[in-house]
């Protein structure tokens, strides 16, 4: 199954790069973070008629896993430009590409190649209670043979370790791929807005939406809202709103939730600003 989804991948992209220049770019993207409900909101936004998603899959990672491959080949995973304009015939608004990818805000030179390749494009990003967040990455890298330790806590006392010298390297070497950096940063990844002021410099606060997955998964409707105002789109449908990508996990010990509580305070509250609000599980 997965030489065959290799395979149908492949002849796609060579399909798509040979209409390359009747494709469209994203005109905006869902950067993260990762296990803030990034796929949940995917899957919402993909059901407006006017919300139009890569060909094969969610995310296709080109900003921070394949830049190297040229941006014919980012542009060849989106619709024709012919699609929309039958999109944008029949309802009087003009379709927007998108795509989600939560590597793209950790990833220390992903935001600058978007600022460069996509100028214009909005970012979407979900912040979610950041020791969470890390105890569902650990969890979800462990499912998936990524980590290799099973104690988090054994894995939180590693990161520093494993991490080192990781993001300079990624800066200096575009070439450079970090397994722990892209799949071990438990702690490091919800430092929000050590990542949010990247954004600010580089695309500018204007163009950047921070939505707290705590209010997303609670009452889905206002979020969804403020998405459509944010991008300029009309509400055409009323989506299904569902969780995805949940994995069940033992309860964290109540000493090590109360640590890393305390050591996310000030990061939680630099993030205030851009929610306009108290992050949700601090209140």
């Amino acid at each position: 199954m997965n030489a065959l989804k290799t395979t149908a991948h492949a002849v796609s992209i060579t399909a798509g790069r040979l209409t390359g220049s009747g494709r469209l770019l994203p005109s905006f993207l869902i950067v993260g973070a990762q296990r803030c409900g990034t796929t949940s909101l995917y899957r919402a936004l993909a059901q407006h008629p006017l919300m139009l998603k890569p060909v094969l899959r969610k995310g296709v990672h080109f900003f921070d896993m394949s830049y190297h491959r040229g941006l014919s080949w980012y542009r060849a995973h989106f619709p024709l430009r012919a699609t929309a304009a039958r999109l944008e015939y029949r309802y009087g608004h003009r379709p927007q590409a998108f795509e989600s990818s939560p590597y793209y805000l950790f990833h220390p030179l992903a935001v600058s190649r978007i600022s460069w390749d996509l100028p214009g494009v909005k970012l979407i990003v979900l912040v979610r209670d950041p020791v969470e967040r890390a105890y569902s990455a650990f969890s979800h890298e462990l499912a998936r043979g990524f980590e290799t330790e099973t104690s988090f806590e054994r894995a939180l006392a590693l990161e520093e370790e494993r991490l080192a010298g990781a993001t300079e390297r990624l800066k200096e070497d575009p070439s450079y791929v970090s397994h722990a950096h892209r799949h071990q940063a438990y702690v490091s990844r919800g430092r929000y807005a050590e990542q949010l002021a990247r954004l600010d410099l580089l695309v500018g606060r204007e163009r950047v939406l921070v939505l707290d997955s705590g209010t997303f998964f609670t009452d889905p409707e206002p979020t969804y809202d403020r998405v459509l105002e944010f991008l300029g789109l009309p509400r055409l449908t009323d989506p299904v709103f569902d969780q995805h990508n949940a994995r069940p996990r033992t309860e964290m010990p109540a000493p090590l939730r109360r640590r890393l509580s305390e050591d996310f305070l000030p990061w939680d509250v630099l993030l205030q600003p851009w929610l306009g609000t108290t992050p949700s599980w601090r209140r």
